[in-house]
């Protein structure tokens, strides 16, 4: 698996991958540019006239409902509904699902009107959505993590989709295969945006890689790299450094170097 995951990296380089994504206002400039430190070109379409026409020419789309507006709601279900119709892979990241009862419901319409080929959310989103006990505070998971390999795969089983939970230690299930990503860094929780900028990566990823779960690993994987890159570059007392950092190690990131450093393993 890791050199398939090495594999992935060097696809989206090669092919730039246009990636639209409908995300929130908080991180939005730092998706779009950790997608193209990645090799991936990103698009912030978002105004419900216009997604339907741009679906085709997007190569996958990533929904963020992090600040959701309306009409982010209203775009955000018919680029779904019109990705799903021209095979174009769609990752949905359920912010704060766990501690708002709207997201709950835009995440059903979601999944009633399209094909999410990802759902990427903390510890605690998805604990929630699998109908899990978990532990939020606001948009943040407090989570320890009891019982996310349970939720993870039995969330992906019913929804025939691929399910990763970021944490300590990610993971990533498609209810058959289930891996451990434990790369990363505790400088990940100081820096608004990394699930987001971790979503959008997933997205990229699997618009070269048909297979789900091994996009959404290759994703985390580089992602964890990239941020324990950072980390030994900035110190673990320079957040602030450590964001910067982040964005030169997710562009310097070589397949190779992430088949070396990478440690995956499935369980």
């Amino acid at each position: 698996m890791v050199n398939e995951i090495a594999e992935v990296l060097k696809k989206v380089r090669e092919s730039t991958p246009l990636v639209q994504c409908i995300t929130n206002y908080v991180t939005v400039n730092d998706v779009a540019n950790i997608l193209l430190c990645f090799g991936a070109s990103p698009a912030m379409v978002e105004v419900r006239g216009e997604v339907e026409e741009f679906a085709e020419a997007i190569s996958a789309l990533y929904i963020n409902l992090g600040t959701l507006t309306g009409e982010q709601k209203e775009a955000a279900v018919a680029a779904a509904r019109r990705a799903t119709e021209l095979g174009k892979p769609i990752v949905l990241d359920p912010v704060a699902c766990g501690a708002i009862s709207r997201r709950r419901e835009v995440v059903r319409e979601l999944l009633d009107c399209s094909r999410i080929t990802v759902i990427k959310g903390n510890t605690g989103e998805i604990k929630s959505l699998a109908g899990y006990s978990g532990k939020m505070r606001g948009v943040d998971s407090v989570d320890e993590g009891e019982g996310i390999l349970d939720a993870c795969r039995s969330l992906a089983e019913r929804l025939n989709t691929v399910v990763a939970a970021t944490g300590k230690t990610d993971v990533v299930s498609d209810g058959r295969r289930t891996c451990l990503v434990e790369n990363g860094t505790p400088l990940f929780t100081l820096v608004t945006g990394s699930g987001c900028m971790a979503g959008a990566l997933a997205a990229a990823a699997a618009a070269v890689e048909g297979d789900g779960f091994v996009a959404s690993a290759a994703a985390l994987a580089a992602m964890g790299i990239a941020g324990e890159k950072a980390a030994e570059l900035s110190g673990a007392g320079a957040p602030g450094t450590f964001r910067v950092r982040l964005f030169d190690a997710v562009y310097g990131l070589t397949g190779e170097e992430a088949a070396k450093r990478c440690r995956i393993r499935l369980v």
